[in-house]
């Protein structure tokens, strides 16, 4: 008589959001437009100790904080994890997504089917 078992295995709905400026969009043009105008308006002129630079610095990081937060979106990405990939999946994934390479497409395969091997074999 054969011997079966049922292994459950739940793919994960990852939900997280980003802040961003969505690329060619009237929030980017504005971004860039607020922040030229910030670097033309620095004065560096009364900079004459480490305390005034720090000073400067900060007024410049908030200034700059104020245009991102004004011209930023939050966007929500959903992702569908599956259990057993991991940060070497996702390595290799990237360099082929870079190279478009064979070679790379086979190594992303390879990594994939071991760490997908493993996982299994854990599990039973």
């Amino acid at each position: 008589m054969p011997f079966t078992i049922t292994i459950p295995i739940v793919e994960e709905c990852i939900n997280t959001s980003k802040w961003s400026i969505v690329k060619n969009s009237e929030e980017k043009a504005t971004f860039i437009k607020d922040l030229t105008s910030l670097f033309r308006s620095i004065n560096i002129s009364f900079i004459l100790d480490i305390t005034s630079l720090d000073q400067t610095i900060n007024d410049f990081t908030k200034a700059v904080e104020i245009a991102w937060e004004k011209n930023m979106k939050t966007i929500n990405i959903i992702k569908y994890s599956k259990s057993w990939w991991d940060d070497s999946c996702s390595r290799d994934l990237e360099k082929y997504r870079s190279s478009k390479s064979l070679e790379d497409w086979k190594q992303f395969c390879c990594t994939v089917k071991n760490i997908k091997q493993h996982f299994f074999n854990l599990k039973i």
